[in-house]
């Protein structure tokens, strides 16, 4: 990357006597994953073009414990919740954006009964908020008029109730927009969630990344968006399991908006 990207952390506006408008949860995907960082560094590019007074907590960000809860383990999501919690609330952060799904939904609906209670944001309704405010603009470029189909993810969608925002952004890169059989309140799992994205598939016919992955091919796709790392590694799994990767991308919301744009 040629221009180093701006980040700073709560502890060094807490040095400065300031407050960010909102702190940047980046999550255990969005930090050591790869694939994930990609969807991390366009989130930032978006948000200092927008102009957005954002902070991350950087070393002090642990996991927030949704596979340890979602496996079953109540002790050890709690031992991880409760530190994270001390450090929000010792910065006293009072909104918090995250580009992850699992995050989102546990600190928003999880939290709160720790001790920890915030206004918390997924990726894309708070990209759409700055559309709506003028602070962001969304073109088309160079997807312009590409078929794109959308996976909900299970934590923003079914969960949470959130459809609209990813789609509205989606639209507004004037693509084509086709949805899936099963999409919306009838979305189908990338099957990743309950901490399965860590161990091997149960015995069966068909993992579910790859039934989900044909059901995004019926519609042929240019583009297959997405709103979260976990999805975005089982799709991505899936279309090179269909040796599809050279006609098909998978792609975060966040990067599609920060490519077309060239940021």
């Amino acid at each position: 990357m040629s221009e180093a990207l701006k980040v700073p952390t709560m502890a060094e506006y807490m040095a400065a006597g300031k407050k960010p408008e909102v702190l940047f949860w980046v999550g255990c995907a969005g930090s050591f994953d790869d694939r994930a960082k990609k969807i991390t560094k366009a989130f930032v590019k978006l948000l200092n073009n927008a102009g957005v007074d954002f902070a991350v907590l950087g070393t002090e960000e642990s996991c927030t414990g949704d596979p340890a809860k979602r496996a079953g383990n109540e002790f050890l999501f709690q031992m991880q919740a409760m530190p994270n919690i001390e450090v929000l609330n010792g910065y006293e952060v009072k909104k918090i954006v995250t580009a992850c799904p699992h995050c989102f939904n546990t600190i928003k609906n999880e939290y709160p009964e720790l001790g920890g209670t915030y206004e918390v944001v997924h990726h894309t309704q708070f990209l759409k908020d700055l559309l709506n405010e003028g602070r962001l603009k969304v073109e088309g470029g160079k997807f312009k008029g590409k078929r794109i189909t959308f996976h909900d993810p299970c934590y923003l969608g079914r969960a949470n109730g959130e459809y609209e925002a990813p789609r509205d952004l989606l639209q507004k890169l004037e693509v084509e927009l086709v949805e899936m059989r099963r999409c919306k309140t009838r979305g189908l799992c990338c099957g990743a969630g309950g901490a399965q994205m860590f161990k091997e598939p149960e015995p069966g016919k068909k993992d579910i990344n790859i039934e989900r992955t044909e059901e995004a091919m019926e519609v042929q796709p240019d583009v297959i968006a997405a709103g979260c790392p976990f999805c975005n590694t089982m799709l991505t799994d899936g279309v090179k399991g269909k040796e599809k990767e050279g006609e098909i991308e998978v792609m975060d919301v966040a990067e599609m908006i920060a490519n077309a744009s060239d940021l």
